[in-house]
């Protein structure tokens, strides 16, 4: 298998887990993560371009994983919903393509089985920061190295603009240290995306059938009951409407109120929407940058403001979930913060409320009740509402340890974004103080 090659993929982005032997011939299987898409996927794109490089020209694959019933890391009815909906979208686009999608049940146990029943010779994956998702990739490469020493194993950040090992080697305390960094860099990574180069047509093992309907049904039979959203459609042409249709686009009808009425609540209109999207990887965050940058002349305050989130405050919570393993916990916070809180634990309190009463927004507060409502039945909570959110619930409850947890507990049970570094570095930020220690 050739070395990671410069002329698609920018090399940085790509660390090489396993050169491989260079002497296997077979198959290059991509296994997705989080960037659920065909479109400006630098994965994909390096996946593609190490079998078009092969001698002679590969086949390639993608194989997707569901993590373990009823577990899947931890979502529910809303998160799955849009998960296999995604999936089901996905799969029919690859099919089309002349692309096989292995959709394995089993989880990623399952990895190893296929790749060595495919002989493949290479492995490729996307990135993400969160313990669960490194520790079940760290399993399956750990087998398959066991076994295979001679295949290859890739890994490609492609959630991020800079890959979060280029951005910086360390925690980083906050924004303003971040951008500067990431500044640096930015039109070194921020550029256009190449086109697929063609891959040979697939003559091997066949994907199972999926019958999604039963799958569904099936997963969300064991799935805790929090109703579907219907303000979103999953997949990537649906994302690419939020961003720049010609109806109700954010780019192109929207923009120009972001700065102003982004903080607004009664202006939820101003938000891009496009958090679920960025989520579950059905656009890329690349993709939203470059198309902002070509209409900064029409709005160049609502654009800044638009990268400033988009490529700064996301990628720094990847940092923040990347290098500091507890990044979901009291451990996880400034030791000056930590004093701070565990000095004011026992400080008196004039409401405190159980998770339950919390959860069903039975507080004194109508504000307060009004956002834990919308994020129940609606899966968002409005940006400028959540650090509110989360203080008061530090406010309510017994100790910083039993406020993080129920904070991040809702968080993850309700935001269709749930289980993401933006979401644990946000209840980190308003509980403990996080990338508050120098001026952002």
């Amino acid at each position: 298998m050739p070395p990671a090659s410069p002329n698609l993929v920018h090399p940085s982005r790509v660390r090489i887990l396993h050169p491989g032997g260079g002497h296997m011939p077979g198959p290059v299987v991509y296994w997705m993560l989080r960037d659920q898409r065909l479109a400006d996927n630098w994965a994909l794109l390096h996946a593609a371009e190490l079998a078009a490089a092969s001698a002679p020209a590969a086949p390639l694959a993608i194989a997707f994983t569901l993590f373990p019933r009823p577990f899947l890391l931890g979502a529910h009815l809303r998160q799955l919903g849009f998960l296999l909906r995604g999936l089901r979208r996905l799969a029919a686009d690859a099919h089309a393509r002349g692309l096989p999608f292995f959709l394995l049940e089993g989880g990623p146990a399952e990895v190893p089985a296929l790749v060595r029943r495919l002989g493949a010779s290479a492995l490729v994956t996307d990135f993400s920061p969160l313990r669960p998702v490194r520790e079940a990739f760290d399993a399956v490469v750990h087998e398959l190295l066991r076994d295979a020493a001679d295949m290859a194993v890739h890994q490609v950040d492609a959630h991020n603009v800079v890959p979060v090992w280029v951005a910086t080697g360390k925690l980083e305390y906050s924004a303003k240290t971040f951008r500067s960094k990431v500044s640096k860099v930015m039109d070194e990574y921020l550029v256009e995306y190449p086109e697929l180069p063609g891959w040979t047509p697939w003559c091997m093992e066949q994907p199972k059938d999926v019958d999604w309907d039963a799958l569904i049904n099936s997963i969300f039979s064991e799935a805790e009951n929090v109703p579907e959203i219907d303000w979103c459609e999953p997949g990537e042409a649906a994302a690419m409407e939020v961003l720049l249709g010609n109806n109700d686009g954010f780019l192109t009808k929207r923009i120009k109120s972001y700065d102003t009425g982004r903080n607004d609540p009664t202006k939820p209109h101003a938000l891009s929407c496009l958090s679920p999207y960025l989520h579950f990887g059905h656009i890329s965050a690349q993709r939203c940058a470059m198309e902002a940058k070509k209409r900064r002349h029409l709005s160049p305050k609502s654009v800044d403001a638009f990268l400033e989130e988009l490529i700064i405050r996301r990628e720094l919570a990847d940092n923040f979930c990347y290098y500091q393993p507890n990044y979901d916990s009291l451990a996880g916070a400034w030791e000056w913060a930590r004093k701070t809180l565990m000095d004011h634990a026992g400080d008196k309190r004039e409401h405190i409320y159980t998770r339950e009463q919390l959860e069903n927004a039975k507080t004194s507060d109508p504000l307060w009740n009004a956002s834990q409502l919308e994020m129940v039945h609606h899966g968002k909570m409005h940006g400028f509402m959540r650090m509110y959110w989360a203080k008061k619930i530090l406010e309510w409850t017994s100790g910083p340890e039993e406020a993080l947890s129920i904070a991040i507990y809702l968080n993850d049970k309700y935001h269709i974004d749930g289980r993401d570094p933006n979401g644990y570095v946000g209840c980190m930020w308003s509980i403990c103080g996080l990338h508050d220690q120098f001026h952002n």
